[in-house]
């Protein structure tokens, strides 16, 4: 698989959810990363970390989406998002 262009893909979702203001906390997550010193890229890669860990948790349980979910992930931030998932 060419990482770049997985990179790509996820923050793709990232500028989608800024653009939409979908969730809005993805944005208040930019906005608070940004505060923090992070660059703007720098915060969107982090954001897409958490869009790559939910992508993850769906995939490995099988579920639906859990936007409460991912949302606690980017609250998280700038700490990594954890990809394990409860059996």
């Amino acid at each position: 698989m060419d990482f770049e262009l997985i990179q790509r893909q996820f923050l793709d979702v990232v500028d989608n959810q800024l653009k939409a203001n979908n969730p809005k906390e993805t944005r208040q997550t930019l906005e608070r990363l940004r505060a923090l010193g992070y660059s703007e890229l720098e915060s969107k890669m982090l954001i897409a970390q958490c869009v790559a860990a939910e992508m993850y948790a769906v995939f490995h349980s099988n579920a639906p989406y859990d936007e409460a979910r991912y949302i606690a992930t980017l609250h998280q931030l700038p700490t990594s998002p954890a990809t394990e998932v409860e059996e």
